[in-house]
């Protein structure tokens, strides 16, 4: 047992000061007080919940930034995933954890003290299995451990390149696999999380990749959460229409039981039925608004869903950019922007960046199937700790420590971290920061791929100016 002292926490019964936190040896919070005196220095300043980053594709980190070179025609997601795709030919599984841990690390730093692992990259680049079919797997579960980061690792069940069941293309062998072979890896990822504090889960990939038949089959494999990307571009919707006669996300409900246990992923282009029947499920739309614009996705209606009563939750999707308040910025701006008019997220609490905080924390610690995302007794001991020195901080208390911090700080505010009560960010920096750097083989990774990625595309000449 050990206790963390805060000056002032953000705690489930509100805003507290001199707070002293009680961390039993699993890592768990089992007391809070209030009105303490530290025996010696206060651990920190001003204390919040850790937050929980509900979607994450962590090899992606590696190519961020590679993919803005345009390319004939109209570029959209679909380009992008073209430049994916090419992408993936070089990844083996120690670039795979190595580059994972380096992302995993930046996410702490930001904020994020957990995440749900989307992770679809299994196969070796010819497109057989790996003896161990979970050795990709594997790779991102060692990036956790070595990066210090609470972990829902969701396999990803991927068999089909469009609805109907259609043959998948070569591009995508290395994500590809049987029903028998994917039990297989989800047993292999079960064996490896067994003396972790993670969640194992499923992720069919989504309605194009798996069939209607197999959906409840592959969604049975694991007791964790279902995670399924849904309704992320209009094409997908469109072609959802045109073979099935229903909108994907009517499809989805037609087609399985969606309950609390369910993340939507994305679900930008759903219809006002849509967004009510998610509501009434209980499952949580994730919301990934720094990809989501990125990739020209458009915008999810989120004053709307939440005046259904619907439950949200934020991820890095794509990783081109790790950063908790960049997520949640972009999410009330995106909807400032679509409804032109201020202030959208915000109710009866009245702070937008106190909402904000307050539904992303809730959501995405339902959508990764573990205690936290709250400073109370049960509750996982992940804590990030606020820079009061921050100039921008200067002279703000409760909610408007929010309010600044989301909106008009330059993201270098995150002092402290702690997971299940261990240290892992100090002075802004994660404490192997260096050691993971180094390993990460990012850097090889980015320069060799760089031709590849952007030559085919590069003019003959320069134009003058």
């Amino acid at each position: 047992m050990r206790k963390l002292f805060f000056r002032t926490a953000l705690t489930a019964e509100g805003w507290q000061d001199s707070v002293a936190i009680s961390v039993d040896r699993n890592g768990d919070i089992s007391d809070l007080e209030y009105g303490v005196s530290p025996p010696s220095a206060w651990d920190g300043d001003i204390a919040l919940p850790g937050l929980p980053n509900l979607h994450s594709h962590g090899f992606q980190r590696g190519m961020a930034g590679l993919a803005e070179y345009a390319m004939p025609g109209q570029n959209s997601f679909w380009s992008w995933r073209e430049t994916m795709y090419r992408f993936v030919q070089s990844v083996e599984p120690e670039q795979l954890s190595a580059i994972t841990a380096l992302a995993y690390a930046e996410m702490l730093e930001s904020g994020f003290t957990s995440v749900a692992e989307f992770h679809y990259l299994h196969n070796q680049k010819d497109g057989t299995s790996y003896k161990d079919p979970g050795e990709m797997a594997c790779g991102a579960i060692a990036a956790a451990e070595s990066a210090g980061i609470g972990l829902t690792l969701l396999p990803v069940f991927y068999a089909h390149s469009d609805f109907g069941g259609a043959e998948p293309n070569p591009d995508q062998r290395r994500f590809v696999n049987s029903i028998d072979n994917f039990q297989a890896l989800v047993a292999s990822c079960q064996h490896a999380m067994r003396d972790s504090d993670g969640v194992v889960g499923i992720a069919p990939h989504s309605l194009r990749a798996v069939s209607i038949k197999d959906l409840e089959h592959v969604s049975s494999l694991a007791e964790g959460p279902v995670h399924i990307h849904i309704a992320e571009q209009a094409k997908e919707v469109e072609r959802c229409l045109q073979w099935s006669g229903m909108r994907s996300i009517d499809l989805l409900f037609n087609s399985a039981e969606i309950n609390s246990r369910w993340c939507l992923v994305h679900a930008t282009h759903a219809s006002n039925a849509e967004y009510a029947k998610i509501a009434r499920s209980g499952a949580v739309v994730g919301l990934c608004p720094v990809t989501e614009a990125n990739l020209g996705d458009g915008l999810f209606d989120l004053r709307g869903f939440l005046g259904l009563g619907g439950r949200i939750g934020v991820g890095t999707d794509s990783n081109i950019l790790i950063s908790a308040t960049e997520e949640l910025r972009w999410l009330e701006y995106g909807q400032r922007l679509k409804h032109q008019a201020r202030n959208i997220i915000s109710d009866e609490i009245r702070s937008s960046g106190a909402n904000l905080f307050h539904h992303a924390r809730l959501g995405g610690a339902q959508a990764c199937g573990r205690p936290i995302g709250s400073l109370e007794p049960e509750m996982r001991a992940d804590i990030i700790v606020l820079k009061s020195e921050a100039v921008s901080l200067a002279h703000r208390k409760g909610d408007s420590l929010l309010d600044t911090w989301i909106f008009a700080c330059p993201g270098r505010e995150v002092d402290s971290v702690w997971v299940g009560g261990v240290q892992v960010v100090c002075d802004g920096k994660h404490v192997r920061r260096a050691e993971i750097e180094k390993n990460s083989g990012l850097q090889w990774i980015a320069c060799s791929q760089t031709r590849s990625l952007t030559c085919r595309y590069r003019p003959l000449s320069s134009p003058r100016f």
